[in-house]
């Protein structure tokens, strides 16, 4: 993006707002025209005939957007917002130049137009490229200028926020390594198939519920998920007048120097009391105290190429409050009023406009009230780790927590507070022009899997309201495999989570790929991203493009029975259905390689996965055989049988598909109360 005089030039896709919440801006930067950081260099524009862009300026100020030879005229309202609509139903691919003119002009490089998609939910969203083990051959081979993702920083905020921190990235070996995978493969087949560019727009958290990413409002339309969501922001503010009463009354409050300069850009040597530390675990030193606040620091060597691309920083910091600085500029603040758990991970945005060629100073203070500091991991720069020795030295020192010291109270994550990560990650990026979303979401809700049934519907109605594009297209992941295998038939929370999201079906214009067969015993987050992305873009080929492709997986429609046995009916059987061979071993993990021998629940059944009962609700492992488009389930310990069950199971065994190789979806014919049925106790964390 080139910004013309009468505002600070990024040279880059981010600008200098992108810190906006970390440094105030003048009078004058606010006078200039603006836009959020989702209107940035290699954004993708959606191929429709009402695309939005906004911004903000003076009260009463002309502006005029220019693309594709099409110029939109408007003028800033009393608030200083302003919007226009373009028409890019006819536009060619670009690249174009976008020009935004005020009383100052900004352009916006490399534009172009194409298929937008929202990628949203927890960490099996969010999981980058670099942490799957056979990704680097595909990074390798990622060169693709069509393909591009824009990152929505993580923030969550108690009210509706206008404006994110992001960046677009395209594509290829310098980048692919820093994008979602799920929307990477997502994305990939898309833009292979349909010959258009893609631009996913990755806006997910791990380890977050449901009802943070809903409105506050729609929350409130639902007097249950009201109640508890009430309960909690409550309890989050007490927590931190409670913390903040806690620090002020032992005398360990915060209050940092005024004296940046000199921890952060300063000569590091010991001769001014720096000494090195390693780059995980607690940082520990002669003369580093136990608590208080100290800083870290380490130079990073940047290419040029590097220098002219924004970057992430990733850490996870073993404290409460941190704060980052970047060549000596803030760029990330982690304080009670922002909190969003201990110990998790951050990844803040660093701009073209921080970073130069050559050596870069980089510094991360961390207060540490409560637990001594330092990184659980070494921190990274987008693909580079940087592990090795840093260097440390204390600010000021606390005193030991002693028997004597009241425990200190702990606070709830922002995260996990309905609507607070729709008001400061989703509601920024509306109206923001998309085809539809999809989403991987659920683990963090299983132990309430019932009351999923009303909040994941909830939350489709709400972001398309909000839209306003009418019932776009959202497709959605159901829970795939984990946790060790069970030898028993039983009852599951992870079941009935699947089940809720299978109920979500009903709601028009959704979809569901079907995972029960990627996931692994001991890792939540299963390595084959590919096939999560390839069935979610095969749902969209064929549902939202009209393209050929099979998409479908078996659903349970009736049962009947039919003396000892029971008659099941599926739809989308795809051709017929089949019984897949099952492996001799099932994945422990793949990122250390573990396996462990697979234990047929029914070794002499063709298909495998299914559990009947009787009157008495008493499970039994069943045999079952494929009978043309049906499936016919017995057992000889149960001869009057009354319900049957499928893949019912957190990490089940089970071997259904259909001959498109797609598997059946996890299901059950009865409707006996499930352990979830009764609401569990306020649920503040969650699975990563």
């Amino acid at each position: 993006m080139t910004i013309f005089p009468g505002i600070v030039s990024a040279g880059a896709p981010l600008r200098a707002f992108v810190l906006i919440g970390f440094v105030s801006l003048s009078a004058q930067l606010f006078a200039d025209v603006r836009m959020p950081d989702i209107f940035s260099d290699h954004m993708v524009l959606a191929k429709s005939a009402k695309v939005p862009v906004w911004g903000k300026a003076d009260p009463g100020e002309d502006v005029a957007v220019t693309l594709a030879k099409q110029t939109v005229r408007t003028k800033a309202g009393a608030d200083g917002k302003w919007r226009v609509d373009l028409d890019l139903k006819n536009a060619t691919q670009g690249p174009f130049e976008m020009t935004v003119q005020g009383k100052n002009k900004v352009v916006i490089g490399d534009v172009v137009v194409g298929e937008v998609w929202l990628a949203g939910g927890q960490s099996n969203m969010e999981l980058t490229m670099k942490r799957l083990v056979k990704s680097p051959e595909e990074v390798a081979r990622s060169a693709n200028p069509m393909l591009r993702q824009f990152e929505v920083q993580k923030r969550p905020a108690p009210e509706p926020k206008d404006e994110c921190k992001g960046f677009w990235s395209v594509a290829g070996p310098g980048t692919t390594a820093d994008l979602g995978a799920v929307g990477y493969y997502f994305g990939k087949a898309l833009q292979r198939d349909l010959k258009v560019p893609v631009g996913i727009i990755k806006d997910c958290w791990g380890g977050t519920a449901v009802e943070p990413w809903t409105s506050a409002a729609a929350i409130a339309t639902v007097p249950e998920l009201a109640t508890e969501a009430q309960s909690r922001r409550d309890l989050a503010g007490v927590k931190i007048t409670a913390l903040e009463a806690w620090m002020k009354k032992t005398g360990r409050e915060d209050h940092p120097t005024t004296d940046i300069a000199a921890f952060t850009t300063g000569p590091a040597t010991p001769e001014n009391g720096w000494v090195s530390v390693k780059s995980s675990g607690e940082a520990s030193a002669p003369g580093l105290p136990k608590y208080g606040a100290i800083w870290f620091r380490k130079d990073v060597s940047i290419s040029a190429e590097q220098a002219a691309s924004p970057h992430v920083l990733e850490f996870a910091p073993v404290a409460t409050f941190d704060r980052v600085y970047w060549n000596g500029t803030l760029v990330w603040e982690t304080t009670c009023r922002n909190f969003s758990g201990d110990k998790s991970v951050r990844r803040c945005f660093i701009p073209p406009s921080l970073m130069h060629e050559g050596k870069n100073s980089l510094a991360v203070r961390i207060f540490s009230p409560v637990e001594p500091p330092g990184f659980s991991w070494p921190p990274q720069l987008s693909t580079v780790i940087l592990a090795g020795d840093w260097l440390a030295k204390p600010e000021f020192e606390l005193p030991p927590l002693d028997k004597t010291t009241p425990p200190a109270p702990k606070l709830i994550p922002l995260n996990a507070v309905a609507g607070d990560l729709f008001n400061g990650m989703i509601h920024p990026v509306i109206p923001y022009a998309i085809t539809g979303a999809i989403w991987y979401q659920g683990e963090t809700n299983a132990s309430r899997a019932y009351a999923y049934r009303t909040a994941f519907p909830l939350l489709i109605k709400d972001w398309r309201q909000h839209w306003q594009q009418g019932d776009f297209p959202f497709y959605f992941c159901q829970l795939a495999n984990f946790r060790p295998k069970k030898t028993a038939p039983g009852e599951s929370d992870w079941a009935e989570l699947r089940e809720a999201q299978l109920m979500t079906l009903s709601v028009p214009n959704t979809g569901q790929a079907v995972l029960i067969d990627v996931g692994e015993t001991a890792d939540i987050h299963p390595q084959n991203k590919e096939a999560t992305g390839e069935r979610l873009a095969k749902i969209a080929l064929a549902r939202t493009y009209g393209k050929p492709v099979a998409f479908a997986n078996p659903l349970y429609k009736s049962m009947k029975i039919e003396g000892g046995k029971i008659r099941l009916s599926f739809t989308n059987v795809e051709g017929g259905l089949v019984a897949k061979e099952l492996p001799a071993t099932q994945i422990l993990k793949t990122q250390d390689g573990s396996s462990a021998p697979l234990v047929r629940n029914s070794p002499n059944s063709q298909v495998e996965g299914f559990a009947i009962c009787g009157e008495d609700r008493k499970w039994v492992w069943a045999d079952a055989k494929i009978d043309g488009d049906t499936v016919l389930v017995w057992s000889d310990s149960v001869p009057s049988p009354v319900a049957a069950r499928y893949a019912w199971a957190d990490n089940p065994t089970c071997n259904l598909y259909n001959k498109a190789d797609l598997p059946a979806s996890p299901f059950r014919t009865d409707d006996f109360p499930g352990i979830t049925a009764q609401p569990s106790p306020t649920h503040v964390t969650g699975s990563r």
